[in-house]
């Protein structure tokens, strides 16, 4: 969008997932990167093709926690990413038995654990940390999830409000995810030091970790954790807004 051919298509503006979620709801934006977790609440067209998904380990959801997962009573959660703290509740409930209390809290990681049993730290944050070195069990929310269900896990997707979506709007920006792709060396010398991120493991995690182009089987795996995120608030996990 910024560097490829469809850099003059869009007045661009930059914001956390779930801000970009609350300016396309309120008509500030027209399109935005959406978390999953927020479809269920907005009445937006999902655009087919591109978002941010995983079929294993992801790198950058880690659940970080000073007891076994079965034991997790509170977690404290950086809010930026809302459908990893749905991802977080569902994968806790489900495969652990556990139904922790949440705690927004800044994504500092020593600062977290000493409030709570457990933290979830995403995106740079989790990039940084090498989860092999610290004194907690880590648990990989990407990973967790596949072996869960078997499917994707999509994070993330574009959508935009009724008013302005098009059948061919969803082009361009497949486009530009294949562009980025096409340029994925460009990205790591440019970004990954600024973010204190190793070259190594940024080329690892755009490369490998993240799938950028979804399919069938990632438009399964959304359904599957609308569902089970919908489930678990109705048995009373409050999944989507706790």
């Amino acid at each position: 969008m910024l560097h490829g051919r469809q850099r003059s298509l869009f007045e661009l503006d930059f914001a956390l997932p779930a801000e970009c979620a609350d300016r396309v709801a309120t008509g500030r934006a027209d399109v935005g990167i959406v978390p999953s977790a927020e479809l269920e609440r907005l009445d937006l067209e999902v655009l087919p093709g591109a978002g941010i998904a995983c079929r294993g380990a992801i790198r950058s959801i880690l659940l970080l926690s000073k007891t076994e997962p079965d034991r997790v009573r509170t977690l404290a959660v950086d809010r930026s990413s809302r459908t990893s703290v749905v991802l977080a509740r569902v994968v806790l409930a489900e495969r652990y038995g556990a139904r922790p209390r949440l705690t927004p809290m800044p994504p500092d990681l020593d600062a977290m654990l000493a409030e709570a049993d457990a933290a979830l730290i995403i995106g740079d944050a989790a990039l940084r940390l090498d989860p092999e070195r610290l004194p907690y069990r880590a648990l990989d929310l990407g990973k967790e999830w596949v072996e869960l269900t078997g499917l994707p896990m999509v994070f993330a997707v574009w959508a935009a409000r009724r008013e302005v979506f098009s059948p061919g709007l969803a082009e361009p920006f497949l486009d530009s995810c294949r562009f980025g792709r096409d340029h994925l060396e460009d990205i790591v010398r440019l970004e990954a030091g600024g973010r204190g991120i190793p070259e190594s493991l940024a080329r690892e995690y755009l490369g490998e970790r993240v799938v950028h182009e979804l399919g069938d089987l990632e438009y399964r795996g959304l359904e599957e954790f609308l569902g089970r995120a919908r489930r678990l608030d109705k048995e009373g996990g409050d999944a989507f807004r706790s």
